[in-house]
């Protein structure tokens, strides 16, 4: 009886054994599949944990990828970035709780990276389209009623759809939220559904492995990405997607329900992804080029910016009209940058007492560079931040038309190959501390950055950057800022001259209309002795040969509408970290727009 008994204990182990051998765990809805865990084990966590640290790195890209594409593209505002980042985290919180509808784990995460891998890499394709096709809109109307140029159809709903259409990647932002969003309950299910032994960790084993991804998909971006074609790295980012798919639906082919149809859609995704990383650069760069009213001739994406030059047929024996755009701002234009780079040098060279050393800040195209070397100094040193710009307008590349590179190294005259010319590739606010460890001075500083539209570039135009500028310069030296626009951001204009007096220096602001630009201004400054317009009335003529400047026109560059200045004292200086500049320039522009 003993060992009937024994017997009748082992079968019910066995029984029990069995019994929990065969796990069947329900979701939310209560429909899971029975896994039977004998048969799964520590390689498929690791599998799955695996897979959800890099969809945490394709999340991260993606939003990287559309704010980025937004700024680059669009010229949208800096906040843009930060809306964009805030909307896809909420929607990604939205989408967790949206995975509690989906039944079955299993057959819901394939068929949510087959959808995120194909949003993810038409994003910016399908958005650069619609863009483009809205801002065509108004000449194929023209077009095909005969309407004059002057009378391009441009308000109602043509201006309102374009104006819809910049939101089309805020729109993709949160529909990637909401999918992304669901991965990690998915996967905890999935986890869940294996063996209850995971149970006790799963929230935290997944959010490490998320962190974790994340933090290689920001490393990837900044290392890699950010130098290479923005849907390249669409269609790349989508691949990975499309690779956990595929590595789910293998290793989980009994627990999803389709699974045949759903690796086919793999399969066809798997084609368009190949022919987007092929096609889809060109196809995308065809559709901004839409977005610029003359010919695009040539396009590059740096590590920092997007460059896009245009080239305008003008006939009657007169040449081209060439134009640089970054991050879709105009930058210049060949018809008159003599007259901005004339504005922004002759000033400071004829204010200086010597023009032996100079250094500029920005100024990549070399255009003010030409201008400099027109005085005879003895070295410039000129500073900036992206090597692969400076590189277009000093040793153009292969792949660039002959023509636009022989057009921008006549406009340059070569002035960035001259042997009295010494490059710094390095961010300003850094790259002057080591010009100070060096106990360098410059007898005038000419300082060409791009408009404070950017929190980065605030700081180039804080307190803190002059103070390390005034160290930089000879007691009579004379430095100048470029200013942005007196008509369309006074505040902004005003605020620079009040920071330059705040870092101790005897200011002036003068301006002048640059015709692709419209009313420009600059803010030239000195240390000690006469200020700089002072020093200016005395030229009766200009020292260098310059066709456009003259004397008389930089006199009256100085002089301002009786009340342009009444409001000076209450306009806050740029101190560091206080993004006023900032503030103003943003209100400004956004106002005109």
């Amino acid at each position: 009886m003993q060992t009937d008994s024994n017997n009748a204990v082992s079968d019910n182990q066995s029984l029990q054994q069995q019994a929990a051998a065969k796990q069947t765990t329900a979701n939310h809805s209560g429909t899971e599949q029975t896994i039977e865990s004998g048969k799964l084990g520590w390689f498929d966590d690791i599998l799955l944990l695996g897979i959800m640290a890099v969809l945490a790195g394709c999340g991260l890209i993606y939003e990287y990828l559309l704010s980025h594409y937004a700024g680059r593209i669009l010229g949208a505002l800096e906040a843009a970035i930060y809306t964009m980042i805030g909307l896809m985290i909420v929607s990604m919180g939205l989408g967790a709780f949206a995975a509690r509808k989906i039944r079955c784990a299993f057959t819901g995460f394939a068929v949510l990276e087959l959808c995120v891998a194909l949003c993810g890499s038409l994003a910016i394709l399908i958005t650069a389209a619609v863009i483009g096709f809205g801002q065509q809109l108004p000449l194929i109307i023209a077009n095909t009623l005969g309407l004059p140029a002057d009378q391009l159809p441009d308000g109602g709903f043509i201006g309102t759809l374009q104006k819809l259409a910049e939101y089309l990647p805020y729109v993709w932002g949160v529909l990637l939220g909401l999918m992304i969003g669901m991965e990690i309950p998915l996967i905890a299910r999935v986890r869940q559904a294996m063996s209850e032994a995971h149970l006790m960790h799963n929230a935290g084993t997944i959010y490490g492995a998320d962190y974790i991804g994340a933090g290689i998909g920001a490393a990837i971006w900044v290392g890699f990405m950010l130098a290479i074609d923005i849907q390249l790295a669409a269609a790349l980012t989508a691949s990975f997607n499309l690779l956990a798919g595929f590595i789910f639906i293998w290793r989980f082919w009994h627990q999803i329900r389709h699974a045949k149809l759903l690796l086919t859609g793999h399969f066809v995704a798997s084609g368009i992804l190949v022919l987007l990383a092929l096609h889809g650069p060109s196809w995308e760069q065809n559709f901004n080029n839409l977005l610029y009213k003359d010919k695009v001739v040539y396009a590059k994406a740096t590590r920092f910016q997007q460059l896009t030059f245009t080239e305008r047929l003008r006939g009657n024996g007169l040449g081209p009209v060439h134009s640089l755009y970054i991050n879709g701002r105009l930058q210049f234009s060949s018809s008159d940058e003599h007259i901005y780079h004339s504005f922004l040098v002759h000033p400071t060279m004829a204010a200086s007492a010597r023009h032996d050393k100079v250094l500029i800040i920005g100024g990549g195209d070399g255009l003010g560079l030409t201008q400099v070397l027109q005085w005879q100094p003895k070295q410039v040193t000129l500073m900036d931040l992206d090597e692969e710009l400076v590189g277009l307008f000093m040793d153009p590349a292969s792949d660039m038309p002959e023509h636009l590179s022989d057009a921008l190294l006549a406009l340059n005259q070569n002035a960035l190959n001259d042997p009295r010319v010494r490059i710094m590739y390095d961010d300003a606010f850094n790259g002057v501390d080591k010009l100070l460890a060096t106990e360098q001075k410059f007898d005038a500083i000419i300082v060409d950055l791009p408009d404070p539209s950017h929190p980065d570039l605030n700081k180039l135009y804080s307190d803190a950057f002059y103070l390390k500028l005034k160290e930089l310069m000879s007691n009579d030296a004379a430095l100048t800022i470029q200013s942005t626009s007196p008509y369309h951001a006074p505040k902004a204009f005003i605020s620079v001259a009040n920071t330059l007096e705040l870092a101790g220096f005897n200011v002036d602001q003068y301006h002048h209309n640059v015709p692709s630009f419209g009313e420009w201004g600059w803010s030239i400054a000195t240390l000690s002795g006469k200020s700089a317009r002072n020093r200016l009335n005395n030229m009766q003529q200009l020292p260098v040969n310059d066709p456009w400047l003259t004397p008389g026109l930089i006199h009256a560059a100085f002089e301002f509408p009786g009340n342009f200045y009444q409001d000076k004292a209450q306009i806050k200086p740029n101190v560091l970290g206080s993004s006023q500049l900032y503030q103003y320039h943003q209100q400004a522009w956004l106002e005109n727009q």
